[in-house]
């Protein structure tokens, strides 16, 4: 099927995304990509569809899930082999483990990164 367009890039709106873009390059093994700036930093695994864009907005203010005053709106799963290491990993280069953990079978389990957005980590 073709559609209108063909999909470019998620962008997450942060306080810093020299330092989002750090974080999501470490987690996901992709490379920060030249040209970006104080404003505008993507990682890449080498061009779409698998890019994450972060963009300065001056009043950011992060989700606060599970509350619906300020919702998720997006949030990021990643596949891993092992949620223990992982967690470990991913809590060394900045991330958050949230109080909330709704897997009752620990088949996934919810962080937040540097500027407060969920992700999850998931078994495979």
């Amino acid at each position: 099927m073709n559609g209108i367009a063909r999909f470019r890039t998620t962008v997450l709106d942060c306080p810093n995304p020299r330092e989002l873009a750090e974080f999501y390059s470490q987690l996901l093994g992709w490379p920060v990509a030249p040209g970006g700036d104080d404003d505008w930093m993507v990682v890449t695994d080498g061009g779409p569809p698998k890019r994450l864009a972060f963009q300065r907005v001056a009043d950011f203010q992060p989700p606060q899930w599970p509350s619906s005053d300020r919702p998720q709106q997006l949030h990021i799963d990643v596949t891993v082999d092992d949620l223990d290491k992982a967690e470990a990993q991913v809590l060394r280069i900045g991330a958050v483990k949230h109080e909330v953990q709704p897997s009752e079978e620990d088949t996934f389990r919810v962080f937040l990164d540097p500027a407060g957005h969920t992700f999850c980590l998931c078994r495979d």
